[in-house]
Order: C-alpha cells, then sequence, then structure tokens
C-alpha cells in the first residue's frame, strides 16, 4: 500500500494543503490538538472533492442507463459471435461508437477518488511514523499524533502493535474496537447502496447479464472493504465512511427524483408526480418538466407505469403535451391514449344502455295481461280471400238487407270473433294475396 501512495506523491501536497485549511478553521472552535478538528477537517475533504466530481458522477449515470439499455443488443452480439471472439469485440466497439456510450464512465467517479486516496493515505502513514509530508510540518504532525476519534489516534490501524499504539497515547482496545465499528459500518453502507441500486433502480423488464454483474457485485464491493479496511489508518477510513455515506445519499436523491425507466422507483415517482400535476394543475419544476416530455415521445414504447400515468392524466381531465407540460380543459380535451394516439372528449355524458333482461324476466308477465299483437303476429287461420279489400279504403256499414258473407263451416275457426280482433271482416295483410 505504500508504495502505491507513493505513486501519487504529486498530488500529497495539495490533498495535505487543504486539510491544514480546515484544521486551522476547526481548530479554532474545536481545539487544534482535538479529534473533531482533524477528523472534520478529513470530512470537510471529502465534502469537497465529492462536489468536484458531480459532473463525473452525472456522466455515471447516464452511461449506466445507456449500458443498460444496450444490455439486449449486447446479448444478441454475444450469441451471433459466441465463437469469434475478436468479431465479437469489433461489433461491441462499433454499438459502442454508435450509441456514444462508453463502458469506462461507470466508473469515473471511483477512479478520479483514487489519487486523493492514496495522497491521503501517504499524508496519515507520515503521521504515524512522525515524518512531515506536504503541508504537514512539525508542530502540525505533533497536534495530529495527539488526535484521538473516540480513543483511538488518528493514525493507528486494526493491525497496529501495542508499542506503535502506546507511542500515540492509546490503548490497543481501543483501537480495534473503533477501527472494527468503522469498518462494519462502511461496508454496511457500501452494501446498502449497491442494494437500493438493484432494487429500485434497475429495469425489472429486462433481464440481462449486467444486473446479474451488479448483483455480483453487491456483495463482492463490502467484503473487499472489510479485508482491506484492517490496513488502513483510522483518517483513511472515516474518508472512506464518510463518501459512502455522500455516494448512499446521493443516489437515494436521483433514484428518488430521476430514477431508471421501467423500474420500482420510476412508478413511485409518477405516482407522486400524478398526485402533485392533479393538486396544482401543472408542472412545477424543470425536472418534472422534462420526465412528461420524455414520456409523451414514447407514445406507444411506454411502459406500464407511463402509461397508468397518461391514462390517469386523461381521468382527471388534463392532457401531458409534447414540451413536458400539462393542460387542463373542462370542456374538450385533446389527450393521448396509451398507445400514443390521439382521442377527444367531449366532456357529455355517455348515453346509457338498457339493462339486458335474462330470460325469466321476459317470460314473466302480469297475470291477467293479454300479451299485445302486433302487425307481425301471425293469426291462427289464413285470411279468406273474400275477406280482402282494396289498400286505402276504409270499412263501411252493409247496406240494409244486404247478405252477410257465408261462413265457412270447415274447422268454424271463422265462426266466432277471435279473442284480441275486431268483428266482421278483416283486411288482408297484402291486397295482392288472394
Amino acid at each position: 500500500m505504500d508504495t502505491i501512495a507513493s505513486l501519487f506523491s504529486f498530488i500529497t501536497w495539495p490533498v495535505s494543503w487543504v486539510i491544514v485549511q480546515f484544521h486551522t478553521v476547526y481548530g479554532a472552535i474545536f481545539g487544534p490538538d482535538t479529534g473533531w478538528a482533524w477528523g472534520l477537517s478529513i470530512v470537510s475533504l471529502v465534502i469537497l472533492i465529492r462536489i468536484c466530481l458531480i459532473p463525473l458522477f452525472v456522466k455515471q449515470i447516464k452511461a449506466t442507463r445507456g449500458m443498460q439499455t444496450l444490455q439486449p443488443e449486447m446479448k444478441k452480439i454475444q450469441e451471433r459471435y459466441k465463437n469469434d471472439k475478436q468479431r465479437q469485440s469489433e461489433e461491441m466497439m462499433k454499438l459502442y461508437k454508435e450509441t456514444g456510450t462508453n463502458p469506462l464512465s461507470s466508473c469515473l467517479p471511483i477512479l478520479a477518488q483514487s489519487p486523493f486516496f492514496f495522497a491521503l493515505y501517504h499524508v496519515l502513514n507520515g503521521i504515524a511514523s512522525g515524518d512531515t509530508i506536504g503541508a504537514v510540518n512539525q508542530d502540525l504532525l505533533e497536534s495530529a499524533q495527539k488526535a484521538h476519534i473516540f480513543g483511538a489516534p488518528l493514525a493507528s490501524k486494526f493491525f497496529s502493535s501495542e508499542s506503535e499504539v502506546a507511542a500515540l497515547s492509546a490503548s490497543l482496545t481501543d483501537v480495534r474496537v473503533v477501527t472494527a465499528i468503522m469498518i462494519v459500518l462502511m461496508s454496511a453502507s457500501q452494501f446498502f447502496t449497491q442494494r437500493q441500486l438493484m432494487t429500485k433502480n434497475v429495469d425489472t423488464t429486462v433481464k440481462t447479464p449486467f444486473m446479474q454483474q451488479q448483483k455480483m457485485l453487491m456483495y463482492v464491493f463490502p467484503v473487499m472493504f472489510a479485508v482491506f479496511g484492517v490496513n488502513f489508518p483510522v483518517g483513511v477510513l472515516v474518508y472512506w465512511l464518510t463518501t459512502n455515506v455522500w455516494t448512499m445519499g446521493q443516489q437515494m436523491y436521483v433514484i428518488r427524483n430521476n430514477p431508471t425507466p421501467g423500474s420500482k422507483a420510476q412508478a413511485a415517482y409518477l405516482e407522486r408526480l400524478h398526485k402533485s400535476v392533479i393538486e396544482h394543475g401543472k408542472t412545477r419544476r424543470r425536472g418534472e418538466k422534462a420526465i412528461v416530455k420524455a414520456i409523451v415521445a414514447k407514445g406507444r414504447d411506454r411502459n406500464e407505469a407511463e402509461r397508468k400515468f397518461i391514462n390517469g392524466l386523461n381521468k382527471a381531465g388534463m392532457a401531458a403535451q409534447a414540451d413536458g407540460t400539462v393542460v387542463k380543459n373542462d370542456a374538450a380535451v385533446a389527450a393521448q391514449s396509451a398507445d400514443g394516439s390521439t382521442v377527444t372528449t367531449t366532456g357529455q355524458p355517455k348515453r346509457q344502455q338498457p339493462k339486458r333482461q335474462s330470460k325469466s324476466q321476459r317470460q314473466a308477465k302480469p297475470a291477467g295481461e293479454a300479451e299485445p299483437k302486433t302487425s307481425l303476429t301471425k293469426s291462427d287461420e289464413p285470411d279468406e280471400p273474400g275477406d280482402a279489400k282494396p289498400a286505402g279504403k276504409q270499412d263501411t256499414k252493409p247496406a240494409a238487407g244486404a247478405k252477410k258473407p257465408a261462413q265457412k263451416s270447415g274447422g268454424g275457426g271463422r265462426s266466432k270473433a277471435q279473442s284480441g280482433q275486431r268483428k266482421g271482416p278483416q283486411r288482408p295483410k297484402s291486397p295482392s294475396k288472394k
């Protein structure tokens, strides 16, 4: 580790100078020889470095999401050229170039922190051995050696010998208890950060090898921190624990406000956004407008959570626009449907369809009620030819003394007027029928 730290000696002086400046401020408050002054100086160094690395963190997010999007295409290339590794690599590089994706971008924050990490390790190791390094002069060196964090010297390690710890005015038990607790917290924070990424911010609709790799790293990284942590000075453990907590908080903010499409975090975010839009009648922040704009632009390619969001706005009488805004019109709303087409709702009530009766309800009739006779109802017997009358003429009473038409004796069906029919000659159903 000392050899690796010496490789980054070119940045040792800037790192030590920043720590000294922060120590001057905190020393005036807590005292120059206290662990609070030196510990907060290291924490402030971490915060300053991570603020400077925010642009790289944004690139890391974009690169990670780009890799997730490319996983199906990468899997096809691997299956197509599984027997030709060289052609497989060429096609992968071609895919990265066409999409503008760089796999190393997801590692940029860690790579960028490495020089500062090893430079700090070099400074703290010099404090433990009594050597002045960078901006740390002899007076500051003696002050740092007196500084204890919860009873553990700033430059002590878990495997420090009892004589080394005694030279720093501390007990070996205190050093090992403090370092063990910090190593556990450091590994736990790393595990929680990776688990939060896998369970909440991963597109669950696509199963790719990338997800399996991330799941493996979720268990590998904490073990690596535990193994290497026993060789880190207390000051370096403070540095790494602080940067893990910063990463965890930064990732929680990103997952809550800019989740990966298709993830559980996006479904929760769109549910909150829907309530906010319904309450205020508009999208209030630039980030909300950007997400709504991206959802509208997808059209038919929306996932289930995005379709639910658009349909929820439509039911509330609102419509998402192409620029990310949301408009409301009670009279007429041109809203986008779930499949991307446009539907116009007029706000008029829908015509109610009559309820369909069952067969038993249709057959059940009140007692004594005769079934109405319609023009389509057939009589029991066909009309006689003599009953036919020209169409359009009214029936008239027969003249006095005139003979009534003879009735057929066969069957006796016409001897009496049928129930529900008038007496006398009947009009034929069709004038042409004879």
